[in-house]
This record gives structure tokens, sequence and C-alpha cells, in this order.
């Protein structure tokens, strides 16, 4: 790759396993974790619930169930989230494993478990596995992890391998898929090191499985980045993966689907990574969806407030005004920076630099968005190919005037979609 960025790794607990937080007071679920229709609430103030029970029904064809997860007391359920306080508990279902022998089972047990894409995405992975069904012919597993701080998929491969093994050979064989391919960047060698090994000696004439190593360099984990690095094909704008062969999951979706085909345990938890210059003890936490920040840095330690929370990376993740805020599923890292590294760059005139050019992985024009979206130029911007920036935040970082050309696309890209800004 001769475009995008190097940045400090930051990989402050990749040799920390994930600690489990068994219960939380309160969990908050709502209603809408992936892209698509929101649930429907199918609880009631005052009712009594096990971890892994349904509380919000999937209606609508592009979304998937909301289970409880943790045991306790329905305190409130609108169309916007169901609120449970907690027991203490932890009382779970009697869960089984679902029963799969055809390629509409598979499908559907995928959609009962709640999954939805654990890289950040949040497309609902029943709908992603049903549109690559008869068009893809290779499986790309995407454990780049990128972003700095991040290191819940490195442990995710550590710590449950043979939950990923089984995932993939579940999705290849109801996919009629012959080839895996599991991309890692090379700053994970001990994950490499297990995963090449493993992959060694399950490999077969029914399934080929390999690791391909990827230099660690952001953002090498961008799907159509990633496709390209370790397939060579090219996803035109406004195609999709299968429509190129293609079928690429997060390293967690496939290690989850394994899991929950043998245990039939429903997506109720996940790993995240809590880290930042206002975290005394970084540390990687399984931790029940729901869970408010505030609880989470209850548990990890964390006494001060921190001047700047972001849920996810550096790079792409969302800022959040307060402690209020819950995990949800396609949540994987939570950032608490201190007064440092909150602090912003000021923003001058442009330069012409030309650095903004050579960062962009998609080869597009960055400034010239920011320009033509400042004048509010539908044309320009549509011209200029804006749809295809993926927001990386690579021509922001490098730019030496400090230039917000993120937030300058985003508003271009609404304005090329004829939304009021």
């Amino acid at each position: 790759m001769n475009k995008g960025i190097r940045l400090k790794h930051n990989k402050n607990t990749s040799a920390l396993k994930p600690v489990r937080m068994e219960h939380c007071k309160r969990a908050t679920l709502p209603m809408r974790q992936h892209i698509g229709e929101p649930c429907v609430p199918c609880v009631a103030p005052g009712e009594h619930v096990l971890a892994g029970q349904i509380v919000g029904r999937a209606e609508a064809a592009l979304c998937v169930p909301v289970h409880a997860s943790i045991s306790g007391t329905v305190k409130s359920a609108d169309e916007h989230a169901v609120m449970i306080e907690g027991d203490g508990k932890m009382e779970r279902v009697q869960a089984t494993p679902p029963e799969v022998n055809s390629f509409e089972a598979f499908i559907a047990a995928v959609r009962n478990s709640g999954l939805v894409g654990l890289g950040g995405a949040g497309f609902p992975t029943c709908a992603k596995l049903e549109s690559a069904a008869g068009k893809a012919d290779i499986l790309l597993v995407n454990a780049a992890e990128c972003e700095p701080y991040i290191t819940a998929d490195h442990r995710e491969a550590l710590d449950n391998v043979e939950d990923l093994l089984k995932g993939i050979r579940h999705i290849c064989r109801r996919l009629e898929i012959k080839e895996a391919v599991v991309g890692i960047e090379d700053n994970k060698g001990d994950a490499i090191s297990l995963l090449r090994g493993l992959c060694a000696l399950r490999t077969s004439p029914e399934l080929k499985l390999r690791v391909a190593v990827l230099p660690a360099h952001y953002p090498q984990g961008a799907e159509k980045l990633f496709i390209h690095s370790l397939s060579g094909r090219v996803v035109p704008l406004g195609k999709l993966p299968p429509d190129v062969g293609v079928l690429t999951m997060n390293i967690a979706s496939v290690a989850f689907t394994g899991r929950y085909l043998r245990t039939g345990m429903p997506l109720i938890s996940r790993t995240v990574t809590v880290d930042g210059g206002a975290v005394p003890h970084p540390m990687n936490v399984r931790v029940p969806i729901g869970v408010s920040l505030e609880e989470l840095c209850a548990f990890c330690g964390i006494e001060n407030t921190p001047a700047k929370i972001i849920l996810g990376g550096p790079m792409m993740g969302t800022a959040c005004p307060d402690m209020n805020s819950v995990i949800e599923k396609r949540n994987n890292c939570v950032l608490l920076f201190d007064e440092k590294q909150a602090k912003p760059r000021r923003e001058t005139a442009c330069i012409r630099c030309g650095c903004c050019l050579l960062a962009c992985p998609m080869r597009l024009q960055p400034l010239k968005f920011e320009q033509a979206a400042l004048k509010g130029d539908a044309q320009a911007l549509e011209s200029l190919c804006v749809q295809g920036c993926m927001e990386c935040g690579c021509c922001a970082y490098v730019c030496p005037a400090g230039r917000d050309l993120v937030e300058k696309i985003r508003l271009g890209k609404k304005i090329a979609k004829g939304v009021k800004a």
C-alpha cells in the first residue's frame, strides 16, 4: 500500500486477557444497535427477565433482535430502549445450540443470535451472509485492527481461536465457499504464529485456510483496501464486496458465529478495550451490552473525569458528551483522553502543500471536497466523487494547517445528496 499513514500503535492492552464484568447495576438496551430498522420492545415494566431473553423483536427485514444482557427487572420499555435494573445474579436462559441443517436454517440462526458487524459497522450479519450466497468464492476475515489502542480483535484471535475456526467452517460450508483467509497486521506476532499453525493443520481440499500478514499501516483494515490487499480485487463505487466475489467479516463476528452455533447463547456481551491518558490501568473488559460508561469506568478504577470520551478508535470513533452513553453491540473500544490528548489543533489557512492528497488511501482530493462543501456546490462534489470517501481521517491527521477536513467532507456528502446541513 502506497497510501494511508503510519500511526503510533499504542497497543497497550494486547497482552491483557479480557476481565469479565460479571454483572452491572443497570443495562440500557437501545432498540436500534445496527444499520437498519429498530426493534420493537416485547417486555413491559415490572417484568423479570433473564440474560439472553429477547427484549426487542426483529420485525423488519433489515433488523435483528435485542437480548437482555443481565437478569433483573424491566424498569422502562419504549420504542427507543429497554432499561433493566440488575438483580446481581446474572441468571441466564437455558440456551441450546440451534439446529442448522440448511442454508435457510443457518441464516435464521444467525439472525436470531442478534449478531451485527462487531468491527464497528453494525450491519446485520444475517443480511450480509444472505447477500453473499451464490456470489462469494472467498471469505476474508478481518483481523487487521489498524487503529491505535484497540486490541479487542487481537485478543479474540488469541483467546477464542477455536470458535473462530468453527465459525469459518460453518460460514464457508453454508455459503459453499472453498477458500478463507485471515488478514492480520504484522504487529500481532503472537496471534499470527497461533493462527498460522492452526490453519496449516485445518486446511483441506474442501476448504483452503491460510493467514495473510499485512503491514501495520492505517487504514489497512478498511474494507475495500483490505479486499484489495488480500485478493487484488477492486470493489467499484456503489458496489458491494459480493459483487466481486468476496465476503468480508470481522474476526469477532466470525468467532461469535462459531460460539453461538456451539452454545446457543445470543449476543449479550462483547470485549471492549478501555484506554487513554485518563486511564491509570488500561485493560480489556468483557462487558454486558448496555452498561453505561460511568459504571464501566468505575469497574476499571477510573476516578477522574476525562477531558474527552471517544467510542471507538481515535481516527474514526465517535465523541461522547458524557458518561451516560452505553456500550452497544458495535462498540469495541472506549478511549478516555486527558487534557493534553483532547486539546484540539488550531486551524489555520491551507498552505496548498498536498499532504492530504498524498495520504488519501482512495486517491481522492480532500481539499477540493472542503472547498466545494463550503460553497455548497453539489455538482462539484458529485463530480469529485465525495461519496467514495471512507472518512478515515488520514487527510486531517497529516494536515499541517489543522484543517478539519473530515467534518467538511461529511457536510459535502449531505450537500451532494441534497440534504440540508
